[in-house]
């Protein structure tokens, strides 16, 4: 039996064969339990499962407050500890069947038959079709009405708020990894990996295609064609093949983009000096982005956001020294000059982000704005905190200071000063507002 995962969120949890631990998942506000479809799919067989809705409310209610601990994954169950509000621990199971040995027979066969299902899996992605071709064969993965059982140290006859909290933890670790299902279902990743390689190796043996043979469907391999591997069973089996060589060395500097300076002159309507620039930023994107992908751990960190034009010009204006750029790209977005240069210094504290504190009007809904006040009333001890004046768009000045604090859409706290008429960035967020202010050296 393993113990409880390491780390802060879902990810894959510590692995003891047949037991998955995750530990405790954040507080979940202002989001979604479930943005997948198989994560939502879910939920659907809890709530309609459920007899009482305000249990299930007041379920929904503690787990977005992170009352649910430790979450052990087991074949058939998933437990945790759920803590109410008065500090009461409960231990809470809930149950789902396991598939027999003849419908994991089933679904194997049909998956070694369809190599793009293991592809998806091991991207920890369930695809629609990958479901109703289980179901096809007789094999009910997603669970339905009725099917997730509540057991709860509290002795309640049906769904509790542990229970039902507990299961919209679950529903996150879900989203992330598909193979949580399966294990609940009565297989490990592993085991069904080492179960889908014997068959494909057998199905080889046979002289089959183990994505469709002689009746494969269109695209793929058929008798009196040239012996070889189809790209998707080469790409569902690499996490079973041996390791791939390391990769080369990254290069120390972008490439150095086409000189466009010829003796011809450009098209009508092309910009020479413009596209060079844009190709050397190009270059430089790239560089770090393949620095990220090879770094420990990339595949935890975010995707960059996609930016609009107005965005991705501030941007560029942050990675040049050239006032003429500067100049060409606050006509373009429709900016002051000023107004391009406070952008800029927005950028450079915190990107995308950082940009919208500075020029979006943004309004917080009730419940954002509940979190904010709550970190302003914690921040300060005692008679420490300044005096603050709430203003629009979630901000709040120091009282005789020309100092002030804006609440971002992440909840994080971003510090700003009066520059002349107007207020400017004055450095990096903070998780809370007593921290952004404290770097400012203002007397607050």
């Amino acid at each position: 039996m393993t113990g409880a995962g390491s780390g802060s969120g879902g990810g894959r949890g510590t692995d003891g064969g047949n037991e998955r631990t995750f530990a405790a998942l954040p507080p979940a506000w202002g989001r979604a339990f479930a943005e997948t479809w198989w994560g939502r799919a879910w939920l659907k067989a809890l709530e309609d499962t459920a007899l009482d809705s305000q249990q299930l409310k007041k379920g929904r209610k503690q787990a977005r407050e992170g009352a649910v601990g430790a979450v052990s994954v087991r074949p058939g169950r998933i437990t945790a500890v759920v803590r109410d509000r008065d500090g009461t621990a409960q231990r809470s199971d809930v149950l789902l069947q396991q598939l027999s040995t003849e419908e994991w027979d089933r679904f194997l066969d049909m998956a070694v038959e369809r190599a793009g299902h293991i592809a998806a899996l091991l991207d920890r992605d369930m695809p629609p079709h990958l479901v109703e071709d289980a179901a096809g064969a007789g094999v009910e993965l997603l669970p339905g009405i009725g099917d997730l059982e509540p057991e709860c140290a509290c002795d309640a006859w049906d769904l509790c708020p542990h229970t039902a909290a507990l299961c919209y933890q679950v529903a996150r670790l879900l989203d992330e990894d598909p193979f949580v299902l399966l294990l609940m279902r009565g297989r490990g990743e592993r085991q069904l990996l080492d179960e889908l390689q014997v068959r494909s190796a057998r199905a080889a043996r046979a002289g089959q295609n183990p994505a469709g043979g002689a009746d494969a469907e269109p695209g793929g391999a058929t008798v009196g064609e040239p012996e070889g591997v189809r790209a998707d069973q080469a790409f569902a089996a690499r996490n079973i093949l041996p390791p791939l060589p390391p990769p080369p060395p990254v290069p120390e500097e972008p490439g150095l983009p086409p000189s466009l300076d010829t003796e011809a002159e450009p098209p009508p309507g092309i910009d020479a000096d413009a596209l060079e620039f844009l190709a050397a930023d190009a270059a430089s994107r790239a560089l770090r982005l393949l620095m990220e992908a090879l770094s420990p751990g990339h595949e935890r960190q975010p995707l960059d956001v996609e930016l609009t034009p107005r965005q991705d010009a501030v941007r560029l204006a942050a990675s040049s020294a050239d006032p003429l750029i500067a100049v060409r790209l606050a006509g373009g977005t429709g900016r002051q000059r000023a107004e391009l240069e406070l952008a800029v210094d927005a950028w450079r504290h915190g990107g995308a982000a950082a940009l919208a504190v500075l020029e979006d009007e943004w309004h917080p809904e009730p419940e954002a704005l509940a979190r904010a006040k709550a970190d302003l009333a914690g921040a300060w001890e005692g008679g420490e905190r300044p005096r603050l004046r709430a203003g629009t768009a979630g901000r709040w000045t120091v009282v005789g200071a020309d100092t002030q604090l804006r609440y971002g859409r992440d909840g994080r706290w971003w510090p700003y000063r009066k520059a002349g008429s107007r207020w400017a960035p004055a450095g990096p967020p903070a998780p809370d507002p007593a921290s952004a202010l404290a770097g400012l050296g203002a007397e607050v």
